[in-house]
């Protein structure tokens, strides 16, 4: 039973319109960026700091030159990942800013990689691809709210709790954004607070969504700029502990508790992070092309907590106050890149675009990159005189990119997770033989399929219960993630409800925020879809179903993930 084989319901072109025409529903801006992640915040700093040596430039943006709409409550509050960063992009932007004033716990002191079974952990020699010297920890949340912060002071307007409801395309230029309406009843029906939201026009449109913004895919199907293989994705899970004792290094493992075999597509890892001298950062990553419908990341991360590596990190402390959050990753790398990131009237940026470099786990460095890139290019533009009607790309930022490191990072690594479809043993001497070879060998292109292409099978996964102590049930964790959304709010989520049982077991496993549940009606077993616990995850995406957008300040509100 493939997911695949069950599409949700969209309607082609559903998320494209025409602008309005209406000037009391339109609001004119100069440069629009859409989400206000690491991509967007960095390109929407870089292009502050260029126009402010270009002061006549500036002017013909008019009032707000440079917009970015964020969908949670504050930049950040939608950001999770582990994260270890490459500093590079920090120094392009902020070369006078010391470390210490930027936004890190501290440089990676020392690291550790292991091999896990269930109840024993031998360290291994740490793979050149996962060496961090000279990178720094952070929480992406934090660094979110910290960039924020820097667009402001430099001019840049954020419209927080602001979603980007559908592209707006003229004559196959891209005009800018509909902004989605916000109270509305779960019919989609206005309430008393009711508020429309206006047409962004803009001279450029960046999407800079993250992994699976509804608009990003809506582009990529106008545009027919397909990928030459699928995107395929891992969903993370990750929780902060407050701790008596420091971890003094980082942790990367491998194994326990996925399964190595081939028939079962489970690749993944886990990790841990030092965030200062009280907390720690555990997390379990997943590639979504698994097989076994009864997989729970979140449920094997509780169980990862027990084991005797992470036992003596966690002893004596307790899951921190907002301290749990789950996100996809875009995993698919430099072949399932789009064939253009731009078109005419808007670029591709960040995750959006898939700009993950899977191996070394890094992909905040090349997503700010990115958007230092757009900025650079988009303002190179405007001294030409790029006007509102323009209909020409702005593919400058495409050869940009192409001649970067990030390019070239992803070249390198590009079949090294694709191999991993052979098992662990088999995958991981291929990967073995690209990283000496610097990615020269296989000379071609390994062909994975996307996720949802997978058959799903039966389960063969049980776990224990949740002693809410050191082990968590998905309902306390998803008010660990500061969930506020609205109970009758419109549901964002599309999914076919009438699927097979092995399939809604799929979801219903899959999703770390319990939205998924069986429900009992006139006695038959019935798929219901509680889209009020969704942390906007994006997993759903991978396995059969897709999310459009939610609305603006719904969904979690990270501080420390």
């Amino acid at each position: 039973m493939k997911p695949s084989a069950y599409p949700p319901p969209v309607v082609p072109g559903e998320f494209i319109a025409k602008p309005s025409g209406d000037a009391d529903s339109q609001l004119d801006v100069g440069v629009l960026f859409v989400g206000a992640g690491p991509a967007g915040l960095a390109g929407a700093i870089r292009l502050a700091q260029l126009l402010d040596e270009a002061p006549q430039v500036k002017e013909a943006l008019g009032e707000m030159p440079i917009v970015v709409v964020e969908k949670g409550r504050y930049p950040g509050a939608h950001l999770c990942s582990g994260a270890v960063v490459n500093p590079i992009a920090f120094k392009k932007l902020f070369p006078d800013t010391p470390p210490k004033d930027l936004p890190f716990f501290g440089p990676v002191e020392d690291e550790a990689v292991y091999c896990l079974t269930e109840s024993w952990a031998g360290r291994i020699p740490t793979p050149p691809t996962m060496a961090n010297h000279g990178n720094w920890i952070a929480s992406l949340s934090q660094v979110g709210r910290w960039l924020g912060e820097r667009a402001e002071e430099l001019g840049v307007t954020i419209l927080n709790e602001t979603v980007g409801g559908k592209l707006l395309v003229d004559e196959g230029v891209v005009r800018g954004v509909k902004v989605a309406d916000k109270g509305l009843d779960r019919d989609g029906k206005p309430l008393g607070n009711h508020e429309p939201g206006p047409d962004l026009m803009a001279r450029v449109t960046v999407l800079a969504e993250g992994t699976v913004g509804h608009l990003t895919q809506a582009a990529l199907e106008q545009f027919r700029i397909a990928r030459p293989s699928p995107q395929v994705y891992a969903l993370g899970v990750k929780e902060v502990w407050e701790v008596p004792r420091p971890l003094d290094r980082v942790i990367h493992t491998m194994g326990w508790p996925l399964r190595p075999w081939a028939r079962c597509h489970e690749f993944g890892g886990s990790f841990a992070y030092p965030m200062g001298k009280d907390k720690v950062s555990l997390g379990l990553v997943v590639g979504m092309d698994y097989t076994d419908a009864g997989l729970s990341v979140h449920d094997l991360l509780q169980e990862l907590k027990l084991h005797p590596l992470f036992r003596d990190v966690l002893q004596g402390g307790q899951r921190a106050e907002r301290g749990w959050g789950a996100k996809t990753i875009p995993e698919g790398g430099y072949h399932s890149l789009p064939e253009r990131m731009s078109v005419p009237g808007a670029l591709i940026v960040g995750d959006a675009a898939g700009l993950v470099n899977v191996p070394s786990l890094k992909g905040v460095h090349t997503s700010m990159w990115s958007g230092i890139l757009a900025a650079e290019a988009i303002f190179a533009r405007l001294k030409e005189g790029l006007d509102k009607a323009s209909s020409t790309a702005i593919d400058g930022y495409d050869r940009a990119l192409q001649e970067s490191f990030v390019a070239h990072e992803l070249r390198e690594v590009r079949n090294m997770r694709q191999a991993f479809k052979h098992g662990f043993f088999v995958g991981g001497a291929l990967a073995c033989l690209m990283t000496l070879t610097r990615g020269r060998f296989p000379s071609g292109k390994i062909d994975i399929g996307q996720d949802s292409d997978h058959d799903m099978e039966a389960s063969g996964y049980t776990y224990k219960a949740a002693d809410g102590k050191v082990t968590f049930d998905k309902l306390s964790s998803v008010h660990a993630s500061g969930n506020r959304s609205r109970d009758n709010q419109p549901n964002h989520i599309r999914v076919k409800i009438d699927v097979p049982e092995t399939l809604a077991d799929t979801w219903i496993k899959m999703c770390p925020a319990e939205v998924y549940e069986w429900h009992e009606e006139g006695g038959k077993k019935v798929l219901f879809v509680n889209s009020t616990n969704c942390i906007h995850c994006g997993a759903i995406n991978a396995k059969g179903g897709r999310l459009t957008m939610p609305e603006g300040g719904s969904g979690p509100e990270y501080t420390q993930m």
